[in-house]
């Protein structure tokens, strides 16, 4: 049996302490306490008209919630605590950017005709894919305001997204890369730091967040084996730190080969005279590379090489050309780039095969053999007919 919520005073007259639910935006326990009333029967009646009155109160603040309010005050907090704070710190941008089109709208009465305008607007000027990625975040943040009980309907997920659309991996061949890596001078300590930096990006297929955290004790130079096992946050020269890799496919372990081994010993014996005991491989300062450096220098030397330019992710997708082009199986690939599933690395790459088809037919000529029949399947047939004719004759 419930407690009676009215309670009686020392000094004879009646209080209560009412629990009315639940704030929807903070989420905190709403309550409000009375006293001094004369009567049992005063205190409850004015009870019960609290908690009519705020129930109905509450049912159209949870109706009336701004985006805005949603988003800032409860969605983001929550969305906090589900990933990892390098996601957080770069998604939290791009939600607050995208979805401030919806800000001034009450959260339960966004419609999809509202999420289809916004579609549009957005298609002005950005690619599909990155619409399809936007509009991916907007869905889980309408899917919490539904479990939340702030909407009743996922208008974004109604809508669909928009039509994806195939993108053309960006890189370089390998004598485009040798345009661009000759022009480096290694006498010169920076632009041998520039140099050790893309000679490894090209050659290994890491991640720029992976190879910035990369540490001289993750190489082992005597079997020329790398292990990949952490990536860098950076924020800024002096707030930077270790964070988990992308997946749990993305600690891998690769064997790298002599060249690069043999240029990664000549880096470090300069680096050290410079900075001595710096766990960076990719540093010349002794702090990890920024995400800026190497992204504008390899823009300018593309200039120079007279090749078209690349982000720096592509020496990535460099790296799985070339060894496309030297014949290597996807499933090594895949290890090898620390990619969670085949499907990724076919659906990147698998354009990048161009005479695959044509070394099928290859294979394919002269593996069946056709010997002559010595006559027609009409004539086979007829005989045959002739032949159980006369049998059920005799």
């Amino acid at each position: 049996m419930a407690k009676d919520p009215i309670k009686k005073a020392d000094n004879g007259t009646y209080y209560f302490r009412a629990n009315l639910g639940y704030n929807p935006i903070t989420g905190k326990q709403i309550q409000k306490y009375r006293s001094g009333f004369q009567t049992k029967k005063e205190a409850r009646e004015e009870y019960s008209k609290l908690v009519l009155t705020s129930t109905a109160e509450l049912t159209e603040k949870k109706k009336t919630i701004s985006f805005q309010q949603f988003i800032e005050e409860t969605y983001l907090p929550w969305y906090k605590t589900q990933v990892k704070e390098s996601t957080y710190l770069n998604r939290r941008s791009t939600i607050q950017k995208h979805f401030s089109y919806f800000y001034k709208m009450a959260t339960d009465e966004i419609e999809p005709i509202n999420v289809q305008n916004w579609q549009l607007e957005l298609a002005k000027e950005f690619s599909p894919n990155y619409i399809r990625i936007v509009q991916g975040m907007l869905s889980i943040a309408f899917d919490r305001a539904i479990v939340l009980g702030i909407a009743k309907k996922n208008p974004s997920r109604m809508v669909g997204n928009i039509k994806s659309k195939k993108t053309k991996v960006d890189f370089w061949t390998l004598e485009e890369f040798q345009k661009v890596i000759s022009l480096l001078y290694k006498g010169d300590y920076y632009e041998h730091y520039l140099f050790i930096s893309f000679w490894l990006l090209f050659m290994t297929g890491m991640r720029i967040g992976e190879a910035a955290a990369l540490q001289w004790s993750d190489i082992d130079f005597e079997t020329g084996l790398l292990n990949i096992n952490k990536t860098l946050y950076y924020k800024s020269m002096d707030e930077y730190k270790f964070v988990d890799p992308k997946t749990q496919a993305s600690v891998r372990t690769i064997y790298i080969d002599a060249d690069t081994i043999r240029e990664l010993k000549a880096w470090r014996a300069v680096q050290q005279k410079v900075l001595k005991g710096c766990g960076f491989i990719l540093s010349y300062s002794g702090i990890p590379t920024s995400k800026h450096t190497l992204p504008r220098a390899l823009e300018k030397l593309a200039w120079l090489a007279g090749v078209h330019r690349i982000k720096i992710h592509a020496l990535r997708h460099s790296h799985a050309s070339l060894l496309i082009s030297m014949g290597e199986n996807p499933l090594l690939i895949k290890e090898r780039l620390g990619h969670e599933k085949i499907q990724t690395t076919l659906g990147t790459y698998g354009h990048l095969y161009p005479n695959t088809n044509l070394e099928v037919a290859h294979k394919l000529t002269g593996v069946l053999h056709y010997t002559p029949a010595t006559q027609s399947i009409a004539d086979y047939t007829s005989n045959q007919f002739t032949a159980n004719y006369h049998r059920e004759l005799e």
